[in-house]
């Protein structure tokens, strides 16, 4: 296969990043309507999941829509919002039974992949801590409960980039309440300056430095895909995208049932079945050594 047939053929990397931003925001849209109403903290766990899983996987290998409802079902049950598996396919537009078993099919592959370190550590609780802080201690803000509309935009917007493997909770919470401020022209220098850092000038500048990069970072993230151009690649994924790992292709099916299989084997006829293989690879590097003797002869 050419360069120039492969290219036609699979995703770039490009074309990978534009299909990973949309489902992105199908992910936004999904926790947003789902009912019950579900929490902040569910919903910054979900991207988390998204984004560690396609650090180490190719759309190509793992369609997004699978992914999706994956992570946020598995983020429902370690941030404890309790709903079950029919509630949850309720809020899943089309076929509950098969998104059901996509689901349970795919949730101890995300869990293996994110190498079972499950714990998410979001802003939304750091977001609080500094909003009584400055209640208490910056009486120059007047009133920071303003700036919730302005934080939680903020907040839902830096889901959009990579700040969460750059910076810390804290970190991203107070570039939030900066965010409100600059938004209601109001700013927080003196509770940064005088009560946070005080005596501290070098992290003063560091987080200064942190909260504009992720203004830049969250300026960047305004990329609109169009319909048209996005519809062009779903299609190309359908072509390119790896069928063992499609639930509509025959290939998953079969290996699903290889899977069964094998479960339903016991124990002694797997060792049987190893010790078979093992004993027919001896044979064949025997045979191959004996050649290359030969040969060498």
């Amino acid at each position: 296969m050419s360069e120039d047939a492969i290219k036609k053929f699979f995703l770039t990397p490009q074309e990978e990043r534009i299909l990973y931003k949309h489902y992105e925001s199908i992910l936004l849209k999904f926790c947003q309507k789902f009912q019950p109403p579900m929490p902040k903290n569910v919903i910054g766990c979900s991207f988390h999941y998204f984004k560690r899983f396609y650090l180490n996987n190719s759309v190509m290998d793992y369609h997004p829509k699978d992914i999706v409802v994956t992570c946020v079902y598995l983020a429902s049950k370690v941030e404890e919002f309790n709903v079950s598996i029919a509630q949850f396919v309720a809020n899943v537009r089309g076929d509950r039974e098969k998104a059901t078993e996509i689901i349970l099919n795919h949730e101890l592959l995300l869990m293996q992949q994110l190498n079972f370190d499950l714990s998410v550590y979001n802003p939304y609780r750091p977001v609080e801590g500094f909003l009584i802080d400055i209640k208490t201690r910056y009486t120059e803000l007047f009133d920071p409960e303003h700036l919730r509309p302005a934080i939680e935009e903020f907040l839902d917007k830096i889901q959009f980039t990579d700040a969460c493997f750059l910076y810390s909770p804290s970190q991203i919470a107070l570039a939030a309440i900066a965010y409100g401020t600059l938004k209601f022209k109001e700013n927080i220098d003196g509770y940064l300056s005088d009560i946070l850092f005080d005596g501290q000038p070098d992290k003063l500048a560091y987080v200064r430095d942190a909260i504009k990069t992720m203004f830049t970072m969250v300026k960047n993230e305004a990329l609109h895909v169009m319909d048209p151009i996005r519809a062009g690649l779903e299609k190309k994924l359908e072509k390119c995208r790896n069928q063992e790992n499609n639930p509509s292709s025959a290939a998953y099916k079969r290996k699903l049932e290889e899977i069964d299989e094998d479960e339903d084997i016991e124990p002694a006829q797997k060792y049987s079945r190893l010790l078979e293989n093992e004993e027919s690879q001896m044979m064949e590097d025997e045979l191959n050594l004996g050649v290359q003797f030969l040969n060498h002869k």
